[in-house]
């Protein structure tokens, strides 16, 4: 693939590949702001980034009903704009930690590949109303979305679908955005338009889309179709994994998860922990626990950071009367009352690991 037109990126990301350009800010640094700043956003990338010409970009959509194409100036005069405050997250988030388990495939993230940004753009509910599209013809029908504009590693072009329900949703706030943060998108980040999909993985936020059809079917891209699911713990070589990709089903939502971001000492006997946690869709963190003793008894955070039903939790903790060492351990609740668990389930692939998060101090 060519690079030589790649853009510019973050200086304050650690890379974890070059070509394709994947880097991933700390967990510490990210703790600090509710709303993640451009240069702490993680970059996620199949392919070449480059920087597109609003100008002359154009996508298409394409229903029973006929195909209609938009420029970029069209979507901004005839959609009203709408904002969504929404957490991004990578499925291999945490992966390098599974990786201490048992080797995985994939790129070795560690906590950092999540953000939370503030969205807008035109709602892809009024886009498909727009386009006369009869949602009630069309049961358990998909959205494909397609970007054929950059190459890419594994596919003639990256592609991905949602549920047609959730597209539709009046609450789901499915969005082609083009701006994040009050922004336009920078093309690390999809410029000059992307999907953003609150409650869903990264991998269905597809940047630079540049098609958008309906069909009765998951898209066949190999990001839907063989990639992005959890594999069976038996299965755990591409040779195995092949009969097994069409049984499993695509990944939509991610598990409640937290992580602890940064241990400060406080004084001679108590530490400052910060951190963050995400629920599973649209259900959000109720409580966040810490512990210094292996899970004996818990102590609950504070939550500093909260915004809607798709955004993270941050959280903070004074624990005093600990040792000079020690490893403090996290564990979300979320407001159904489920428990985030002490191990996470390996897969092959390294996607949704969610044990307690933890670290040293």
């Amino acid at each position: 693939m060519d690079y030589t037109l790649e853009v510019p990126h973050s200086e304050l990301l650690v890379v974890r590949a070059h070509q394709p350009y994947n880097a991933e800010p700390t967990a510490a640094a990210l703790v600090e702001f509710p709303i993640t700043p451009e240069d702490l956003i993680y970059c996620r990338n199949h392919g070449p980034v480059i920087e597109y010409d609003e100008d002359t970009f154009t996508f298409r959509v394409n229903t029973p009903q006929g195909s209609h194409t938009f420029t970029m100036k069209e979507l901004k005069e005839i959609f009203p704009r709408h904002e969504v405050v929404a957490a991004l997250q990578c499925a291999g988030n945490r992966r390098k930690e599974m990786d201490g388990v048992k080797k995985v495939r994939g790129v070795l993230w560690n906590d950092g590949v999540i953000c939370n940004a503030r969205w807008a753009g035109a709602r892809l509910h009024d886009v498909l109303q727009h386009v006369g599209l009869d949602v009630d013809a069309l049961t358990g029908w998909h959205v494909w979305f397609e970007s054929h504009v950059t190459l890419c590693q594994d596919d003639n072009y990256y592609g991905a679908s949602i549920p047609l329900t959730k597209a539709v949703s009046p609450d789901g706030d499915v969005l082609l955005a083009y701006e994040m943060n009050d922004q336009p998108l920078s093309p690390d980040h999809g410029y000059p338009i992307r999907t953003v999909v609150p409650g869903y993985l990264g991998a269905r936020w597809v940047k630079w889309v540049d098609t958008i059809s309906l069909a009765p079917d998951e898209s066949p891209n190999f990001y839907q179709q063989l990639d992005y699911k959890i594999l069976p713990e038996e299965v755990d070589t591409p040779e195995k994994a092949a009969p097994v990709w069409s049984k499993v089903p695509s990944l939509t939502t991610l598990p409640l998860n937290s992580v602890v971001g940064s241990v400060t000492r406080k004084g001679d006997d108590a530490i400052l922990v910060k951190g963050y946690a995400i629920a599973c869709g649209d259900v959000q963190v109720a409580k966040v626990e810490l512990s210094t003793d292996d899970g004996t008894t818990w102590h609950e955070a504070r939550i500093t950071y909260q915004e809607g039903k798709w955004s993270w939790t941050l959280w903070e903790a004074l624990l005093e009367h600990v040792p000079a060492s020690g490893v403090v351990y996290s564990r979300a609740t979320d407001q159904s009352g489920q428990v985030q668990a002490r191990n996470g389930k390996w897969n092959m692939r390294g996607v949704a690991y969610n044990p307690w998060g933890q670290k040293k101090w």
